[in-house]
């Protein structure tokens, strides 16, 4: 706080409000208490990408990159709060709660000081071009690559297929596993049909890339520039079920949206567990800023991810 600007405490104090609002604390009285109590000798679930065996819950990386979904404010919030350092001791404190895979993006700085402090998580990317492959595994060591969702809808949209098709591909000839992520489900729909040689699927639970011409008369989940469309998760999960690879689906707490309370929290979770495959997993950005998200995340995987 600048003392000699004393509007600067209360910018301050209405910011961390506002944060404490939109991710779950503040009208949520009780919240240790909504957090199930878990065996200790109750496991983590995995399941299995190719030969690797992972968490079923996975780390994502939206908020160490400042993507909140929320607006401007929470992006800077992230991207202040997520030093190198805030980086690695979250991931660290992930595999002390039995998380033990990451889906990084484009950042890589914290990666060498990730091992350096002996994490073994491991690790797949995501990517948007072929020219980011190489760089992708000489900073993150990934065990697989993803084409990045946005992109995917993009081109796909553009009647581009085939050049997410040669991403894959490229990934699969230098003997990684190759995953797509999108958040429309038609196109996760198509590569199925096609029977494109992809190892695992990344499933959006929200359409982001809609084409609508009147958004306002449909139902959303509202907060920022996005169209949450409340009936997407039943879309995408009908999708998810009837494909052969697993899928790791994200965005299972709409960005924030479901997070009013943890009783909400641990209901998100147990909804995308119930309507994925048991082969399937969870990525889930965590900012644990204000509240332990990391042990509340991963007793909601333990609690609903072992049925």
């Amino acid at each position: 706080m600048d003392r000699n600007n004393p509007d600067s405490g209360r910018r301050e104090f209405i910011a961390k409000l506002s944060m404490l609002s939109a991710y779950g604390i503040m009208g949520s009285p009780g919240i240790i208490n909504a957090i199930p109590q878990v065996q200790e000798s109750m496991s983590m679930p995995t399941i299995m990408l190719g030969p690797h065996k992972i968490s079923r819950l996975i780390c994502g990386s939206n908020p160490m990159l400042g993507y909140s979904y929320m607006g401007e404010h929470t992006d800077r919030q992230m991207k202040d709060y997520y030093t190198t350092e805030h980086v690695v001791d979250l991931l660290l404190k992930c595999e002390q709660a039995g998380i033990t895979a990451h889906q990084s993006s484009s950042r890589f700085d914290y990666m060498n000081l990730l091992r350096e402090r002996g994490s073994k998580i491991q690790i797949f990317t995501l990517q948007s071009d072929r020219k980011d492959i190489k760089p992708a595994i000489e900073n993150a060591r990934p065990f697989g690559l993803v084409h990045h969702g946005g992109v995917t809808d993009r081109l796909f949209a553009e009647g581009k297929s085939e050049v997410v098709h040669d991403y894959v591909k490229a990934v699969k000839d230098i003997g990684l596993l190759a995953g797509v992520s999108a958040h429309n489900p038609d196109a996760i729909k198509k590569i199925a049909d096609e029977g494109w040689d992809v190892d695992f699927f990344m499933t959006c639970f929200y359409n982001l890339t809609h084409t609508m011409d009147n958004p306002e008369s449909l139902p959303t989940l509202p907060v920022g520039a996005y169209h949450f469309m409340m009936e997407d998760p039943k879309v995408m999960t009908q999708v998810i079920r009837q494909v052969k690879q697993p899928c790791m689906a994200f965005k299972i707490l709409g960005a924030g949206r479901l997070a009013s309370t943890q009783n909400d929290v641990m209901a998100a979770f147990k909804f995308a567990f119930e309507n994925i495959k048991p082969t399937d997993g969870v990525i889930v950005g965590m900012f644990p800023w204000f509240f332990d998200e990391v042990s509340a995340n991963a007793k909601y995987t333990r609690v609903h991810g072992s049925l």
